[in-house]
C-alpha cells in the first residue's frame, strides 16, 4: 500500500517508487476528485506495465491514518500470492445481463483452471456511484459468481455528487463498472457491517420511482414531510446531517439492510442512495456507538490472528455521521490499528445485495505455511 497528495504533479511515479517493481498481479487506485484523474490513470499505465490497473474516485480516503480527504491511494496485490482476472463492463444503462453473467463463469472458470494451488477467492467491484444501477448489477452478478463471495462499492466525488470516474488498463470510464476476480494463497474473509439497529417505527413507501431512486410518498402523504414528521423534524431542516442520523432500513427476517436517503429534490421527493419499491416498508433505525461497534466488528475478524490488510469500502454516511458525533479521530485511530486501507462511497456491494451506511470489505490474513 502507498499513499501520495492528489494534487501532486508526479503522483504516479511517487507511489510506483513506493511500490517498486513488483511483480504485482493487480494495482488499485482510489483517487480523491481533486486528484487529475485522467492524467493519473495515464501515467500509471506507463509506469505499472505488465498487470492490469483499476481506478476509481471517491467520496474520502481511507489511508495510512484512518479517514483521509485529498489522497490517492495505491494497492498492489504481489503475484506470487494473487491471480487475478478483470473486465469492465461499460453502459450500464443497457447491459446485457445474461451476456455478463456468461462472462463472469467463463472468467471465473478460467481463473480457477490458471491458479487451481490458490484456494482462496473474492470478488471485488467498483461501481459508477451516480449510475443508479447497482442493484441490476449485483443481482446480474450474483447469479454467476457461484460460491466466490463478492463485495464492493460505489466511486464517489466528495459531497458534490456531479461525476464519478473510473478506469480500467489505462481507459477512463463512465456509466461503467470494473470487476476484479481475485485467488490467493492468503486466506481471506469477505464482511459487511453496520452500526444500526432496527426500531419499531414503521413506514410505507405509497408512490415511488425506483428507477431513480425517488420516494415520493410514504403513508399516502408527501415523502419528505411524512419522513420529517416522524422524526418530529421541520421538512426544510433536513439534509445530510438529518439522514444520517436517522436511517431507515429494510428488514427480512433476523437481518436488515439499510436503504440511505441522499437529499430531498426540488419536488419534496426523498432521493434515496438505493432503489426503493412501492409497498416496501421502511423502517427507522437508531445508532450504537460507532466507534465502539467498529472496534468490536473489526476486533472479531482477528479470530485466529490479524489480518495482514484490510480493503475497505466504506460509506460516506458514516464519515458524516463520525463528524457529526466528533468521533473522526477515534474512528481513523481504529481503522488504521486495524490497517483498514481503502475508500469512502455513494453505496455498498455485498453478494447480491447493494446497500448504504455500511462499511464492506475483505480481511487478508498472512499466508499459511505449507
Amino acid at each position: 500500500m502507498a499513499q501520495v497528495d492528489a494534487r501532486s504533479p508526479d503522483a504516479a511515479a511517487r507511489l510506483h517508487q513506493a511500490l517498486g517493481n513488483g511483480p504485482f498481479a493487480l494495482l488499485c487506485l482510489f483517487a480523491s476528485p481533486d486528484a487529475d484523474f485522467p492524467a493519473l490513470i495515464g501515467s500509471a499505465g506507463t509506469l505499472f506495465v505488465g498487470m492490469p490497473v483499476l481506478g476509481c474516485t471517491t467520496a474520502g480516503e481511507l489511508g495510512a491514518m484512518g479517514y483521509e480527504e485529498g489522497q490517492i491511494i495505491a494497492i498492489a496485490f504481489p503475484a506470487n500470492f494473487f491471480s487475478v482476472s478483470t473486465y469492465a463492463i461499460e453502459g450500464l444503462q443497457e447491459f446485457d445481463q445474461q451476456a455478463e453473467i456468461d462472462r463472469l463463469i467463463q472468467s471465473r472458470l478460467a481463473l480457477a483452471s490458471r491458479a487451481p494451488d490458490m484456494a482462496s477467492e473474492f470478488a471485488f467491484l467498483m461501481v459508477d456511484g451516480l449510475s443508479l444501477r447497482e442493484e441490476h448489477l449485483t443481482a446480474a452478478l450474483a447469479s454467476g459468481l457461484g460460491p466466490m463471495p463478492l463485495f464492493g462499492g460505489s466511486a464517489g466525488d466528495g459531497t458534490r455528487f456531479k461525476a464519478t470516474w473510473l478506469a480500467h488498463d489505462g481507459r477512463v470510464l463512465r456509466d461503467a463498472a470494473l470487476v476484479a476476480l481475485i485467488r490467493s494463497r492468503c486466506p481471506v474473509r469477505v464482511f459487511s457491517l453496520d452500526h444500526l439497529v432496527p426500531t419499531e417505527t414503521r413506514m410505507v413507501v405509497t408512490r415511488a420511482d425506483p428507477e431513480r431512486r425517488l420516494v415520493q410518498e410514504i403513508n399516502a402523504e408527501p415523502a419528505a414531510q411524512e419522513y420529517a414528521r416522524l422524526l418530529g423534524k421541520d421538512p426544510n431542516q433536513l439534509s445530510p446531517f438529518i439522514f444520517a442520523s436517522h436511517p431507515v432500513v429494510v428488514r427480512l427476517g433476523d437481518s436488515h439492510h439499510v436503504r440511505a436517503i441522499q437529499q430531498v429534490d426540488e419536488d419534496g421527493d426523498l432521493v434515496f442512495f438505493s432503489a426503493i419499491n412501492e409497498g416496501m416498508v421502511l423502517t427507522l433505525a437508531q445508532h450504537q456507538d460507532i466507534s465502539a461497534h467498529l472496534e468490536q466488528a473489526l476486533s472479531a475478524l482477528e479470530g485466529k490472528g490479524a489480518p495482514d490488510h484490510v480493503l475497505g469500502c466504506d460509506c460516506i454516511l458514516r464519515r458524516i455521521e463520525a463528524g457529526q458525533m466528533q468521533k473522526t479521530h477515534e474512528i481513523s485511530d481504529i481503522l488504521r490499528r486495524h490497517r483498514v486501507i481503502g475508500f469512502s462511497t455513494y453505496g455498498e456491494q455485498f453478494g447480491a445485495l447493494h446497500v448504504n451506511q455500511t462499511l464492506t470489505g475483505v480481511a487478508i490474513y498472512p499466508p499459511e505455511e505449507s
